[in-house]
């Protein structure tokens, strides 16, 4: 993993929640181009930074940088609702699940 993942995934999660790189900024009380800049390189991003980016985009650093989860966001909301859910219904979602990954 290197910086290229990290700015790719910055720029994947706020276009995929149709938040721009300008609302964003503007969203951690940054100037405008805060975001773009990070994303050119032109400015380093801080690790506290970037936990803010996660709290604002939904997403869990733990789930930020997982490579395997293409979707984090969605990820992590589909396990909050299955923390809700009861026994038979969290196995009827697993069997769900399993049919649709065949």
């Amino acid at each position: 993993m290197d910086m290229d993942f990290i700015i790719n995934r910055i720029a994947f999660l706020h276009t995929d929640k149709n938040i721009s790189a300008r609302e964003l900024s503007f969203r951690l009380g940054q100037s405008n181009g805060y975001i773009s800049s990070i994303e050119t390189g032109k400015s380093k991003l801080s690790v506290e930074m970037l936990i803010y980016i996660c709290e604002e985009l939904g997403v869990s650093m733990r789930d930020f940088f997982d490579e395997e989860q293409q979707y984090p966001v969605l990820t992590e909301q589909i396990v909050k609702e299955a923390k809700k859910l009861d026994k038979s219904s969290l196995e009827s979602v697993l069997n769900v699940m399993k049919n649709m990954n065949k």
